[in-house]
């Protein structure tokens, strides 16, 4: 195959989709790999680098979008406005696109019926299953590492407040208390970066395993009172919880949040809304200076008012809504979201050519477009077309 990497155009996006050492693997395997010029520089994987390896260097990214079989990318198709083109405009009918696109997330719906219109095959990364043969290729997984570590040093330096107790002459400074909801990857991550900065932490999930988890990390667990049977999903997943069930979540929240400094929101169902688990008024309700920092807002959001991509102060709380908080750590963030990309790839090709089983969970639940329509259950659903 010919294989395409272009430069990510998101806002302070600096991770790439291969870097030279995996280009060396995809050229090993007999592909032919386009870069784009300066595509790595922002993680430091500089063209020379990428050009040893057997990549060829492109100046124009829509050369790539025309020549390449398959586009690899981190985020989702955008407007580029350099050449005043969306990303998925520049694709070719039958091309096959493998990315985190989250489909069900309002923000792409309109991109992602373009997918489907220009007949774009899209395979999404946060649609990889939890099971052990899938390991290797868990972007979701990898990046989630990332954000847990990289947002809750982002919610310390906008704090202003320590995180640790101190002691001065004056006399004693409590320590900052940071609340993790949702205890996946991501929230494990964070509570053990709080903790080793010195925060009191605190953990809410619906599922009695990741609870345990978390209180193995020193959090105090705040029981949402949801029973296994309605919380947990396929592959240790959380479920979708919705109605009475989801309120019920928010009313045991409700008198923790407002005592919080940091709020660090990972809640997430795969292929899935995220839920609306800290609402405006709850916001209302923290000290003037607190943060938010919600990383489930590539699936919506887990607060009410967090900004889509951006970082704003409401009601007196700072709220991170950037998409991308792995790529504010970008070489190493890169080398994983590299080899997670190459495993994939290699997984799906078939005598040299992408082949997609339905068979397989891995195949089945990545697919977003098939190059004629959409095709994935949890975009449709939150489109309303199921």
């Amino acid at each position: 195959m010919i294989i395409g990497v272009p430069k990510e155009i998101m806002h302070d996006e600096n991770r790439v989709a291969a870097t030279p050492e995996t280009i060396k693997k995809f050229v090993a395997d007999g592909h032919t790999m386009l870069v784009e010029k300066g595509a790595g520089a922002g993680a430091f994987f500089m063209d020379a680098a990428y050009a040893e390896a057997g990549a060829e260097i492109v100046d124009d990214v829509r050369d790539i979008y025309n020549r390449a079989d398959l586009i690899l990318k981190v985020k989702e198709p955008l407007f580029n406005e350099k050449y005043g083109m969306h990303e998925v405009d520049m694709m070719k009918r039958g091309q096959y696109l493998i990315t985190f696109i989250h489909p069900a997330s309002p923000v792409n719906h309109e991109m992602v019926k373009k997918m489907a219109a220009n007949g774009i095959i899209g395979l999404t990364l946060d649609g990889i299953p939890r099971i052990s043969r899938a390991q290797n290729m868990d972007a979701l997984t990898s990046m989630s590492t990332c954000a847990g570590y990289r947002g809750i040093v982002m919610a310390a330096e906008k704090l202003a407040k320590f995180i640790p107790n101190i002691f001065c002459a004056v006399g004693s400074i409590k320590p900052a208390k940071v609340m993790v909801i949702g205890v996946g990857v991501a929230g494990l991550q964070a509570l053990a970066t709080a903790k080793r900065l010195g925060a009191v932490v605190y953990a809410a999930d619906i599922r009695s395993a990741a609870r345990e988890q978390a209180q193995s990390l020193g959090a105090k667990v705040v029981d949402l009172g949801i029973p296994d049977e309605v919380s947990v999903a396929a592959g240790g997943y959380a479920n979708a919880i919705t109605g009475e069930w989801l309120e019920k979540e928010r009313e045991a929240l409700r008198p923790v949040i407002k005592d919080m400094d940091i709020v660090f929101l990972s809640a997430l169902v795969p292929g899935r809304l995220a839920p609306v688990m800290v609402t405006e008024d709850m916001v209302k309700s923290m000290a003037p200076g607190s943060v938010i920092v919600d990383i489930a807002i590539d699936q919506g959001g887990n607060c009410e008012i967090t900004t889509p991509g951006d970082t704003e102060v409401k009601h007196g709380v700072t709220i991170f809504g950037v998409k991308n908080i792995p790529g504010f750590l970008p070489t190493s963030s890169t080398w994983m979201f590299a080899h997670n990309v190459y495993n994939l790839t290699k997984h799906l090709t078939h005598d040299g050519k992408i082949v997609l089983d339905m068979n397989d969970p891995i195949d089945a639940s990545i697919l977003v477009t098939d190059g004629e329509k959409l095709v994935h259950k949890g975009a449709m659903e939150a489109m309303g077309l199921l």
